[in-house]
């Protein structure tokens, strides 16, 4: 009878744990808010006001804090998983650090429910469940169901998914009952990832910023597979007189030399030779004569660097796989469409992701490089800006210049990804912001741990 009840008691405890499980690892708060419907989630305002803000712990000891914070439309009841936060305190006697206790709204593990203010009625809840809080999960009623959205830097990945399950099961369901139930409706491909993946990007990047100081940026410059600087335009090599004073120190590069650079650096230690010019400057795109791109292109190179990003990834796929592949052959393209709608400052609008032979919108970029991070770890992105050139009457758009991403997750799972352009490295948020009205046009290459660039 004993062995009996010890067995009961395990599987008891042993059920407990498993509730709290979610194959993500963080912070489960469904046990709690199992208890919280009628005191939280279906109140009335005015008696939600009266609740105070109550501290509990999981089974597995983990702490929640539950709270109402309110703003002029809506209000919201949090669950929010304990965190420690590190704070400078200054006094008369000098600076100290201390440690504090927090309960972030938006920190992996925590649940909301957003109510409208006037109504009661719920609009939606949302689960938090990544390092980046722009990354989550979210339901709103429709019916007798829920509808799934899932959101990615503002973009929506999945909108308005019918879940199949009324939307009060998720007052209490755990995030691992979350992943089961859409486990086939939503594209968890795009935000599941394994940071393990990622060692070659970070080394690349690690050798770019150890050689950026021994680069100047010259117009129109890069070095041919002899390692002569010569004009992309012409093939011709530099004069003396059009080198630089500290020419004999540091690599001349053009926007489009740097991008070659850094292809150079891979296929070297395969080939044991540079990249060549001529095929890097064939055409990838046919406009009709008579229509205005065709005339234009009769005086401007309107897709000069659109070609050269295509060009330079084939050849490095080339290279890879001992065989010669045109653009239009090798893949390398990045075509993909992952997201339907956008968070605007005007509500939610329709976006056409990809545009043919020009790209994606700079506004989609962050979104779009968290899903090529996640879906296709290891790979860096050569970029193709369309921009537009003001200094011509009438003003036209043209791919001038180019930039390399190199995307990927840190250790503990935040998205990062490094921006090189012209022989520089700049943050995504600022390269968004530079270039906020233009388009980039994306094409993919292996990273390597192999990377050697002269």
């Amino acid at each position: 009878m004993k062995k009996i009840l010890c067995l009961i008691s395990a599987l008891c405890l042993s059920c407990s744990l498993f509730a709290a499980y979610n194959r993500l690892g963080i912070p489960d708060s469904s046990e709690i808010r199992n208890g919280l419907e009628e005191l939280w989630f279906t109140a009335p305002l005015s008696e939600v006001r009266m609740n105070q803000p109550e501290i509990r712990a999981n089974d597995n000891g983990e702490k929640f804090q539950i709270r109402l914070e309110e703003n002029d439309s809506t209000f919201n009841i949090f669950v929010a998983p304990h965190a420690v936060i590190k704070v400078n305190v200054f006094s008369d006697k000098g600076m100290y650090t201390e440690e504090q206790d927090v309960y972030p709204g938006d920190a992996a593990g925590s649940w909301v429910l957003i109510r409208d203010k006037h109504t009661g009625k719920p609009i939606r809840i949302r689960y938090y469940f990544l390092k980046n809080s722009e990354v989550f999960l979210q339901f709103t009623p429709q019916g007798k169901i829920a509808l799934a959205d899932l959101v990615i830097f503002g973009n929506y990945a999945a909108r308005g998914v019918p879940t199949g399950m009324p939307f009060e099961k998720f007052y209490s369901a755990s995030f691992e009952d979350v992943m089961n139930i859409t486990e086939t409706k939503l594209p968890w491909n795009y935000v599941l990832i394994d940071t393990k993946m990622y060692q070659g990007i970070k080394q690349m990047c690690a050798v770019i910023q150890e050689k950026l100081p021994y680069i100047s940026l010259v117009d129109d410059a890069m070095y041919d597979e002899t390692g002569e600087l010569v004009h992309i335009s012409t093939g011709k090599k530099f004069e003396k007189s059009e080198k630089t004073a500290d020419s004999e120190k540091k690599l001349l590069l053009s926007s489009a030399g740097f991008v070659k650079w850094i292809a150079d650096g891979l296929v070297e230690p395969m080939s044991g030779g540079l990249l060549k010019r001529d095929p890097l400057i064939k055409e990838t795109v046919e406009v009709k004569d008579n229509g205005r791109q065709g005339i234009l292109s009769q005086k401007y190179d309107l897709f000069f660097s659109l070609n050269w990003v295509r060009n330079l990834a084939s050849a490095v796929v080339s290279v890879y796989a001992g065989k010669t592949y045109l653009f239009n052959q090798s893949g390398v393209d990045v075509t993909i469409n992952p997201f339907a709608s956008s968070i605007t400052e005007k509500g939610v609008a329709n976006t056409v992701t990809f545009v043919e032979n020009s790209g994606y919108t700079v506004a989609v970029l962050r979104s779009l490089l968290y899903v090529l991070a996640a879906t296709e770890p290891g790979n860096l992105y050569f970029g193709a800006i369309r921009g537009t050139d003001r200094t011509i009457t009438p003003e036209i758009m043209a791919f001038n210049e180019c930039v390399a991403f190199f995307p990927y997750f840190q250790d503990d799972g935040a998205f990062a990804c490094n921006v090189f352009m012209n022989g520089r490295k700049m943050t995504l948020e600022d390269f968004c912001y530079f270039y906020s009205e233009d388009f980039v046009y994306l094409t993919r290459a292996k990273s390597s741990e192999r990377f050697f660039p002269n």
